[in-house]
């Protein structure tokens, strides 16, 4: 068996999509073609390069650092079609017409190599036609990738065979999607849509029949249809509005044309109002108009009645509120059917359809309720699918009340539920999740390539394993699995909220490092949900703060210092396994073990200026060392072209926008790891952990005679400030806070260049922090972090 690896990728078509995609590769240290037509002027690769300096300036930005775009070569189909053939993956994501597809098939298959594989990305025209268009050779190798947008971060991949599509094929695409791309793949049947759009598409239009039926604003309805029922924060319409008027309107289309028969097909358009606003060219965000605008600061929304925009001032009603809060799920379906009020009627119908419909379409849309509940997770960032969604509430109930809503005539579609609703008690359990087209449970993939994700996503019903106990105290848990690895590698896991940092955690944690050195061949320290750590818990130091015991205080934060360097200088290797945010002491964690493996999706930054202090759980004087040795191996030996750019990091509270962006900040070592997939960090980190005691590995001796920049690097320093001050950059407590940063980072007031201690350095941090703790701004900055969750800049 030989192995399967994709050394370069094509994308043809230079659009949103498939620049993006382009991106992504990149950021997988894949290399990529990114093809399109020639421009009719000027250099023929005009229109990539058009496209390759828009994905610099994109925010959230598709590229991982910058410097990826330069594994991004630009091409047209005119001069370097026969590029194609360097090619292991062709990736076509040009515009949803069938025609034009077909007609690029031709053009580009006989320059596709023999054994690469030809895929689409799109959201909903049938693979089977489009297979149509290859040539006979060609089939076995093609199939639907259909990404979604945008392709960086959001996780949902659906993977479509064709008629002919190779299986193993298949299987080796879905492991590269999965561990390279870092992507969740779900196996979808060649029915209009797929899976995710087809029930997400389904729900807008439940969602637009029922606003109008109830005579709800579009305001009101975002304010109910978001966070409140645990979905995204863009809720219904501005999510329409982000994606674009005009792709949600060919995306109903493409139900339109081929569901004429489906039981809801007289809803399957888009209604006037959504046409109207497509023809005078209001798309939504990228016109700046369509179902909402700003207009200044305000948020302007369209009023259909006055057929003029307003300001946005929906908000759901008290009754329906304390609907929603009830964690009973049970309670809260029986009691928004039984409500009166129209907030609670339109809720309880959306759900109630949603819910019809994916019973009735679950055999002939998915292979299994698990794909329709984690496509709708993965690609529309629903907290729970809708078939959680359903036996989390009573399964039995739930579908007693929508058979009784169809006979009564009030459901969206007169079709019957299914008789296998009424036979069983859900759709998921412990050994797998139902399937209507096989009339029985299937389990997870068998893949090798989900071996290694240790405790995959689960979905309500499926069981869930937590490991076992070694040891546990009021602020972290020590833990392991069966395997072979576990049993030599235990696990860490923070108990407090958000993971953040106090007395418990510390001493936790310093307790698990003496037990591994005593008992086991490592640790990492991982969190079963991001973040990886919110940095130090200020509750705890609230009322010592209040109080004024600087002294105990001063203790803490010793204590802080302490349980870094237990990391950094335990006897068998600490890794710290990161997904999400590592913030202020969280990040000096990662910072101090030998080794960290990071989700490219990680957030990490020393972020105490925002609370009006510095890093002081021996973050400074990471960096101060770290400095000293980058330094050393430089012909300039100039301390302060390393720290200037560290400072700045320090005195902004900046924060990297991913795990390579950690790197160029200096926040992650280079032989750091960085995973793309989060589901595969525990793995890869036990990994390390043993290769690391294998090849006889010794934590690096604490360094005697750090170079530090002194009163001298100070002022460099300080200078920067004034500069920022005169131009109202920053309030002069903004500088008081980077001074103390400043002289942390270059060992005190002391002779540039003197040789200090490790010691030394975390004795200057600690100093400064405390001091700045005794303000009363930072104190007030503290408080108001506490209050509201937001920084003060006083």
């Amino acid at each position: 068996m030989s192995n399967f690896i994709i050394r370069k990728v094509a994308v043809l078509g230079a659009g949103v999509m498939g620049a993006q995609i382009a991106a992504h590769c990149a950021n997988a240290e894949v290399p990529v073609v990114l093809f399109d037509l020639p421009a009719k002027e000027g250099d023929p690769n005009g229109i990539v390069k058009r496209a390759l300096d828009g994905l610099k300036k994109l925010e959230p930005s598709p590229l991982a650092t910058a410097d990826r775009v330069q594994y991004i070569e630009a091409a047209n189909y005119d001069q370097h079609i026969a590029k194609l053939a360097e090619c292991d993956l062709i990736i076509e994501a040009i515009a949803e017409r069938m025609e034009w597809k077909l007609d690029l098939y031709a053009k580009v298959a006989p320059h596709i190599r023999p054994d690469a594989i030809f895929a689409t990305n799109t959201s909903g025209l049938s693979i089977n036609k489009l297979a149509e268009g290859c040539p006979d050779s060609l089939r076995p190798r093609f199939c639907g990738v259909h990404f979604f947008n945008p392709p960086r971060y959001m996780s949902l991949v659906e993977l479509i065979p064709c008629k002919g599509t190779d299986a193993p094929l298949l299987d080796n695409l879905e492991a590269f999607l999965t561990t390279t791309l870092g992507k969740s793949v779900v196996r979808a049947i060649d029915t209009p849509n797929f899976v995710a759009n087809r029930v997400g598409v389904f729900s807008i239009l439940a969602v637009m029949h029922h606003t109008q039926r109830m005579g709800l604003g579009f305001d009101e309805v975002d304010a109910l249809t978001g966070p409140l029922i645990g979905r995204p924060k863009s809720a219904t319409y501005r999510t329409a509005d982000v994606v674009g008027l005009d792709t949600m309107a060919h995306v109903i289309k493409t139900m339109t044309d081929n569901l004429p028969n489906d039981p809801w097909a007289q809803y399957y358009a888009a209604p006037q109002w959504l046409q109207a606003l497509i023809a005078k060219g209001a798309l939504g965000q990228k016109t700046k108009a369509g179902i909402f605008r700003k207009q200044g600061k305000q948020i302007q929304v369209l009023d259909l009645a006055a057929q003029d925009y307003r300001d946005s001032t929906g908000k759901p009603a008290d009754e329906v509120v304390a609907i929603l809060k009830n964690r009973n799920p049970a309670e809260k379906f029986a009691q928004l059917r039984a409500s009166a009020h129209p907030q609670a009627q339109f809720l309880w119908a959306i759900f109630r359809d949603i819910f019809h419909y994916v019973a009735v379409h679950l055999e002939t849309i998915a292979n299994n309720a698990r794909d329709i509940d984690f496509a709708m997770r993965w690609g529309f960032g629903w907290q729970q699918g809708p078939f959680e969604t359903w036996q989390a509430a009573g399964w039995k109930a739930i579908a007693d009340a929508i058979a009784a809503d169809i006979a009564e005539g009030k459901a969206m579609a007169s079709a019957p539920l299914p008789a296998w609703v009424f036979e069983r008690e859900g759709v998921h359990e412990a050994a797998g999740s139902y399937s209507s087209s096989a009339k029985a449970i299937q389990g997870r993939s068998m893949l090798p390539v989900y071996s290694r994700q240790l405790f995959p996503e689960r979905v309500f019903g499926e069981a869930e394993e937590r490991g076992t106990t070694i040891w546990e105290s009021e602020g972290v848990r020590m833990w392991t699995t069966g395997d072979e690895d576990g049993k030599r590698v235990p696990v860490l896991s923070f108990k407090s909220k958000m993971c953040a940092v106090g007395a418990d955690v510390l001493d936790g944690v310093q307790e698990a490092i003496k037990r591994a050195e005593r008992d086991y061949d490592g640790l990492v320290i991982w969190q079963p949900k991001p973040p990886f750590s919110v940095g130090a818990n200020l509750q705890q130091i609230k009322p010592v703060l209040e109080a004024g015991d600087f002294a105990t205080l001063e203790q803490v934060v010793a204590n802080f210092q302490a349980t870094s360097m237990a990391i950094k200088y335990a006897k068998v290797p600490v890794i710290t396994a990161v997904a999400g945010m590592a913030l202020g002491g969280g990040c000096e964690f990662v910072m101090h073990s030998p080794r960290a493996v990071v989700a490219l999706e990680s957030y990490i930054g020393l972020v105490e200026a925002g609370v009006g202090l510095i890093p002081a759980g021996g973050g400074c004087k990471e960096f101060a060392i770290r400095a000293a040795q980058a330094t050393a191996r430089t012909a300039t030996n100039d301390l302060m072209l390393i720290l200037q750019p560290v400072f700045m990091a320090i005195a902004m509270a900046n924060v990297s926008k991913s795990a390579k962006n950690a790197k160029e900040l200096g926040l992650l070592k280079q032989d750091d790891v960085v995973v793309f997939n989060a589901n595969e960090i525990l793995h890869v980190a036990r990994k390390n952990a043993l290769a690391m005691y294998e090849s006889a590995w010794r934590p690096a001796l604490s360094p005697a005679g750090i170079p530090v920049a002194g009163r001298n690097g100070i002022a460099t320093l300080e200078m920067m400030l004034v500069n920022m001050v005169e131009g109202g950059m920053i309030s002069p407590h903004d500088y008081k806070v980077a001074r103390s940063a400043a002289v942390a980072l270059c060992g005190g007031e002391i002779e540039s260049g003197s040789l200090v201690s490790e010691k030394w350095l975390l004795d200057v941090e600690r100093a400064q922090f405390v001091d700045l703790l005794k303000t009363e701004k930072t104190q007030q900055r503290i408080a108001h972090m506490l209050e509201t969750g937001k920084p003060l800049r006083n």
